[in-house]
């Protein structure tokens, strides 16, 4: 599957333009992780491109969401392991991360929400005005970004990343992406 072909299925399955922006973002730090531990770039794109595809169809019901965004992409023809990876990355459902996508996945996704209102704190509401120390700061501020899970955020020891540096990764690779996410 390319990325076209990802954004196609995206756009017949999801409406809301942040959420789309949200899954952008995932893809970005996903592809950064992978090259920082010579993993498929595409692959871990994909799967953070695609992870929450089911989330308007399963109307954000927790106990089903990852469910259904398996299935799709299966039958979209993805690989194994991406699948597995949205399978894996809600944490409700009870399945296990096992691999380094997995994972990456997991604490992935709530960064991108933090980076994120980080930048819409700023006077130019721009990611390139973000710094890495202040997103750090802020994730010391459980009232700031209170959707983005902290304790998702810090599962990126399990991929043997310091939260500083994990912080450092995926606000860099947001930067390279700020024009298709808007900021």
């Amino acid at each position: 599957m390319t990325r076209e072909d990802a954004l196609e299925a995206i756009r017949e399955n999801v409406e809301n333009d942040n959420l789309i922006k949200h899954m952008v973002a995932t893809e970005a730090i996903m592809k950064a992780l992978a090259k920082r531990f010579g993993e498929n770039e595409d692959d871990w794109a994909l799967a953070g491109l695609l992870h929450d595809i089911d989330v308007e169809l399963t109307e954000g019901d927790m106990n089903c969401h990852g469910m259904l965004g398996c299935d799709l992409v299966r039958e979209m023809g993805v690989k194994y392991e991406i699948s597995q990876a949205i399978l894996a990355h809600n944490e409700v459902l009870g399945v296990p991360r096992e691999t380094m996508m997995d994972k990456a996945l997991f604490c992935a996704d709530p960064l991108t929400g933090l980076i994120t209102a980080a930048a819409l704190v700023r006077p130019d509401k721009k990611l390139a005005s973000v710094e890495a120390k202040s997103v750090r700061k802020r994730f010391k501020e459980k009232s700031f970004a209170a959707g983005a899970s902290r304790e998702g955020i810090a599962c990126c020891s399990e991929i043997g990343l310091e939260l500083d540096e994990f912080i450092e990764i995926g606000l860099k690779a947001m930067q390279e992406a700020a024009d298709e996410l808007g900021l």
